[in-house]
């Protein structure tokens, strides 16, 4: 395992889950492997923990800012303004996550619509990718993306099939794969694994969620990521070694990590 490095696209440690032992948590995560991994924001408070984190270990550990779908209907000018500037941060390498979730009924979808175009444009003024949160919402999330000209970004935790991968590629979208590829049910994600050229894709856990099998209803972490890189070995017929490393490279190149 020591010479495998990951890189894991998307992380909350900094959520309440890992309150009680995260010193624990990330010295195993940086032990088993995990060179670097992104804590994206969901709102102001965790953008905040987020880079409070990144400040105690640059070069391991960078973050995202933005404003998740979910709480739209809580979006003003001062949020806006507190997250362009906390995107200045020296850590931040993404605006994220963003996007339209139409499974919790939580936020209208008109705001989402115009929360989302805001972070987008955002995101393209600071020069920066934009990490997409999609749920229920593919055609909605790939129309405004279009509209907006949005280049450059991920799909995380991608739960669509291999025609949307194409569509997410054809507009210059990474696609990010977290646990639930591994799980039974999910055959319509690990077509798409291997569909998807290598040189497009990004692993990632959504830690705490998410926890791929064989520890399925665990709290996830960062070092499970291994198991995310495996199954997508397994579909494509090659190393875990092969995908660990080109992941990595592709996750250093869409976030734009020199280091």
């Amino acid at each position: 395992m020591n010479n495998i490095r990951y890189f894991d696209s998307h992380a909350h440690i900094n959520l309440h889950h890992f309150d009680n032992d995260r010193e624990e948590v990330l010295n195993k995560i940086f032990s088993s492997g995990v060179e670097k991994f992104v804590i994206p924001g969901v709102d102001l408070e965790t953008i905040h923990s987020a880079i409070k984190m990144a400040d105690i270990y640059p070069d391991k550990i960078y973050t995202a800012v933005g404003y998740h779908p979910t709480d739209s209907i809580k979006w003003n000018d001062d949020i806006f303004n507190q997250v362009k500037e906390l995107a200045k941060n020296k850590s931040v390498v993404a605006i994220g996550e963003i996007g339209l979730d139409y499974h919790w009924d939580t936020s209208p979808k008109d705001i989402q619509h115009d929360v989302f175009r805001t972070q987008i444009n955002l995101a393209k003024e600071m020069d920066l990718p934009v990490i997409i949160h999609t749920r229920d919402s593919h055609e909605d999330t790939l129309k405004i993306l279009k509209e907006e000209n949005a280049t450059k970004g991920i799909f995380h935790c991608f739960s669509g099939d291999a025609k949307f991968a194409q569509e997410c590629i054809d507009i210059g979208f990474y696609i990010s794969f977290a646990g639930n590829i591994t799980f039974k049910n999910a055959q319509n994600l690990r077509d798409a694994a291997k569909f998807a050229p290598i040189e497009n894709i990004l692993i990632e856990t959504d830690s705490p969620y998410l926890t791929p099998m064989p520890d399925r209803g665990k709290r996830n972490d960062s070092s499970y990521v291994r198991y995310v890189a495996k199954q997508i070995a397994e579909v494509k017929n090659i190393s875990v070694e092969e995908v660990a490393e080109i992941t990595f490279n592709n996750a250093m190149k869409v976030f734009n990590i020199k280091n």
